[in-house]
């Protein structure tokens, strides 16, 4: 069990950190852009549709990764207030609607991205370019983020059954956090 959990960490993690050069694209994207527009008086048609597609790109597939890091927003008022024990069951509870509303919008996620992609769709720009890779990066997004919720689910029932469990690295976010 411990080598599964190290591996969808280690696949999350290195996506996160892959994608997290991203934003370094965005920026030079954006500096190019204001460069362009207010020195030169020359905007392009192609860096607003291209900076939405790297942000976008970058906030859905940093997800999963945010996650393992314990950085997402939580509330805990309840988390801190009790033991071990109580924190792995809210935990457990937790991921469980974040892994059903991840499988939900997983699936709705790839017959987005199917359509976009056997329709050929594109925006609505001059350049018309394509939707499909946009879509890709919400359905790859959203299917990492579920499987580190079913990856964190199962560490908290463990954690629940026995505080004490060694899972390889601070097993919850209830604990990541602190």
């Amino acid at each position: 069990m411990k080598l599964l959990f190290k591996a969808v960490d280690t696949l999350n993690t290195g996506v996160g950190k892959a994608v997290s050069l991203l934003i370094w694209a965005g920026i030079v994207v954006l500096c190019y852009e204001v460069v362009a527009r207010y020195i030169f008086g020359q905007p392009t048609l192609w860096a607003h549709g291209y900076t939405q597609r790297i942000f976008g790109a970058y906030f859905v597939l940093v997800g999963a990764y945010t996650l393992i890091r314990g950085d997402h927003v939580r509330v805990d008022l309840l988390l801190n207030t009790g033991g071990p024990r109580r924190r792995a069951a809210l935990d457990f509870v937790n991921f469980a609607f974040l892994v059903i509303w991840g499988a939900v919008l997983s699936w709705e996620a790839f017959w987005f991205f199917e359509d976009s992609w056997r329709f050929n769709e594109v925006d609505e720009s001059a350049l018309r370019h394509p939707m499909w890779p946009i879509k890709l990066a919400m359905f790859v997004g959203v299917a990492l983020i579920t499987l580190q919720g079913v990856i964190e689910m199962i560490r908290s029932l463990i954690l629940f059954i026995n505080p004490a469990a060694d899972l390889g690295r601070a097993a919850t976010l209830g604990s990541a956090a602190q």
